[in-house]
C-alpha cells in the first residue's frame, strides 16, 4: 500500500469532533486500513490570560484535516467506499485538489508539519501579546508597581524589555513576559 497525506476541507471550529466522527465511521465501514490516520494539525502555544499562564492548542490550518490514505487505485471498491464514507461525515467537505480529486501533500511538507507538531509538544511556543510601545505594569520583583513602555519583545526567550522611569531617568529592564501585564 502506498500511503500519502491529503488535506480535507471541514467546518471550521469543529475539527476535533469531525475527526473523531470520521475515524469512527471508517472503522464501522471496515475501511480504516485504507485511511489509517486522520489528524487535526496543531501546535501548543503558551500565553497569558487573566494573569495566568496557560498552554492551548492552536490549529495550524483551521478548517482542514490531514488524512493519511491509500487512494492510488481510484476504482478499487475499498477506496470508493472510504471516499464515500468520508463524504458522508457531517461537517466534512471534500479533498483539497482540483474538481474534488485528491491532491497529495509532498513528503517535505508532511515532515515539516509533523515535526512542528512534535516540537511544540516538547517546547510550546510562547505568544506574548505585547508590541513595541505598549504600556505595561510590572507585577513582580524589585520594580513591582512600576509602569513602563515596551521597547523590545523576544518571543523565543519569553522576555520583554521595558523602559521604566527611575529617579527621572529612563531605565531599560529585562523581564519575563509573565512579570508584566498590559495597562
Amino acid at each position: 500500500m502506498a500511503f500519502k497525506w491529503y488535506f480535507l476541507r471541514c467546518q471550521s471550529g469543529r475539527e476535533k469532533r469531525i475527526r473523531d466522527n470520521a475515524i469512527q465511521r471508517l472503522k464501522v465501514a471496515g475501511v480504516d486500513e485504507v485511511v489509517p490516520q486522520v489528524l487535526v494539525p496543531y501546535e501548543l502555544v503558551t500565553d497569558m490570560k487573566g494573569g495566568k499562564k496557560r498552554t492551548v492548542e492552536k490549529k495550524l490550518y483551521p478548517g482542514y484535516l490531514m488524512v493519511q490514505a491509500d487512494l492510488a487505485e481510484a476504482d478499487d471498491p475499498k477506496v470508493i467506499q472510504a471516499r464515500n464514507t468520508l463524504r458522508g461525515v457531517d461537517g466534512l467537505r471534500d479533498f483539497l485538489g482540483s474538481r474534488g480529486e485528491p491532491t497529495s501533500i509532498s513528503e517535505a511538507e508532511v515532515t515539516a508539519i509533523l515535526s512542528r507538531m512534535q516540537d511544540s509538544e516538547s517546547r510550546p511556543q510562547v505568544t506574548i501579546g505585547l508590541n513595541r510601545g505598549d504600556m505595561v505594569k510590572i507585577n513582580t520583583g524589585p520594580f513591582d508597581g512600576f509602569d513602563g513602555a515596551v521597547e523590545e519583545v523576544n518571543a523565543e526567550k519569553g522576555t520583554v524589555r521595558v523602559v521604566v522611569t527611575i529617579f527621572g531617568r529612563p531605565t531599560p529592564v529585562d523581564l519575563k513576559y509573565w512579570e508584566v501585564e498590559a495597562v
